[in-house]
């Protein structure tokens, strides 16, 4: 992998309230990666409509962990365990929201210019359940020979 990459990320929620899902949000940009200690680190920014300043996001990626860092606009930083559930307070423009991840399965796939990361989990805000959720990242060398936006 190459220090220059480009990352998809895509999220999809699903309220108990919806028969079927709507469409994902997802975002395509930049970053730089490098690998420490078996650990894969991303790091990225992002601007949010309508506010000045930018966040800046790392992701650690681990064995079967997805660990999300923002700091900037919004700050949090969210773990997501196969299995466990961890809570964090996201602070945001608009207030402080108690922020519950359990994540049922963090699938993690490794090539030499492609990293997936698949999390499927269930939010909770506030301590009530909000929505079942999923995240798939894709993280590309930016000079990866097959290189394609599309998946």
């Amino acid at each position: 992998m190459t220090k220059d990459v480009i990352l998809s990320i895509s999220g999809l929620q699903f309220d108990h309230t919806q028969i079927d899902a709507g469409e994902p949000v997802e975002i395509i940009t930049i970053g730089e990666y490098y690998k420490k200690n078996d650990k894969h680190y991303i790091m990225f920014s992002e601007v949010t409509e309508g506010f000045t300043g930018t966040t800046k996001n790392t992701l650690k990626i681990s064995k079967d962990t997805l660990d999300i860092t923002k700091k900037g606009v919004t700050n949090v930083h969210m773990i997501f365990e196969k299995n466990k559930k961890n809570i964090t307070c996201y602070n945001t423009p608009f207030g402080n929201l108690m922020v519950g991840i359990a994540a049922k399965d963090v699938i993690i796939a490794e090539e030499e210019e492609n990293i997936d990361v698949n999390v499927d989990y269930t939010l909770y805000i506030n301590y009530e359940h909000l929505a079942e959720c999923s995240i798939a990242i894709n993280i590309k060398s930016k000079d990866a020979k097959n290189f394609s936006l599309e998946q």
